[in-house]
């Protein structure tokens, strides 16, 4: 009767191994750049019963990389499985701020992400290919990669989020080499302007997008993000925005994605 107990437990366990979350790590080719970039793919547990899913591209921070997500925060995968969502983890390089640089011609990741890396993922998994069913949100960098991208590619995304972004990166013209693909901000501030994403709010209509923002009142960036916040309300745009207690690390961001997919999931539902 132990024996027999241990089989059965141990059946379940590798049926529950069988449902969790699977992990793909992917090499695309964006033409643009004329280079090879990889992605993480996260799919659910449900993913081999034939069915579509809708999908959320998970931005990472100034000297990440595409596995930064899946690493530290390994509840991702637990949320994929939770909201049967794709989560797909691109490749920013180490610092590209998620734009189409005017002076480092193979440094294009608008063209990448939002155009690129969407076809091919809705080409070789499968998604729900329409931008109801896509979103996309970052920390950092990729919280202002994300906004920025979905800001200028309505046609892409339906929702979008920021966890802690440099939602503004005027005020730090010497910081995380920004200056190396926009140029001095002294000199090009019509570019620094042209791709910080608070200058983007022009393009928005109310309600185009569904948004959600979030930042921690000890983070460095917390002023942008209430300024973004102002300008977004003053142009009657309808957002969530959050702060809390928190800092510019992994501690905030482990907490705030699982805001931020439980946003995303309710608004795919409905």
């Amino acid at each position: 009767m132990k024996k027999l107990s241990i089989f059965i437990a141990l059946l379940l366990l590798s049926a529950s191994d069988a449902l969790a979350a699977s992990v793909d790590t992917v090499t695309t080719f964006s033409q643009s750049m004329q280079k090879q970039i990889k992605a993480v793919v996260i799919k659910p547990d449900s993913y081999q019963q034939q069915k579509r899913f809708p999908v959320v591209y998970l931005l990472h921070g100034y000297s990440g990389n595409y596995a930064n997500w899946v690493k530290a925060a390994p509840i991702i995968k637990t949320l994929a499985d939770q909201y049967q969502l794709i989560i797909v983890c691109p490749d920013g390089n180490f610092g590209s701020w998620y734009f189409d640089s005017p002076k480092v011609d193979k440094s294009r990741y608008e063209t990448y992400v939002a155009t690129e890396l969407v076809n091919w993922i809705d080409n070789n998994y499968r998604t729900i290919p329409n931008r109801d069913n896509r979103a996309i949100t970052g920390l950092s960098m990729g919280g202002h990669g994300a906004l920025y991208l979905a800001f200028r590619h309505q046609d892409t995304y339906s929702i979008a989020g920021s966890m802690s972004g440099g939602v503004d990166f005027r005020p730090f013209p010497l910081n995380w080499e920004i200056a190396k693909y926009l140029g001095s901000y002294a000199e090009n501030k019509e570019a620094w302007d042209k791709n910080t994403v608070i200058e983007q709010i022009n393009l928005l209509t109310p309600k185009s997008l569904s948004l959600i923002i979030q930042c921690g009142t000890e983070d460095f960036f917390y002023n942008v993000n209430v300024k973004l916040h102002e300008k977004l309300t003053y142009n009657n745009i309808p957002h969530t925005f959050i702060t809390n207690p928190g800092a510019h690390n992994w501690d905030y961001w482990r907490e705030a994605v699982q805001y931020q997919l439980l946003f995303m999931s309710a608004r795919f539902t409905r």
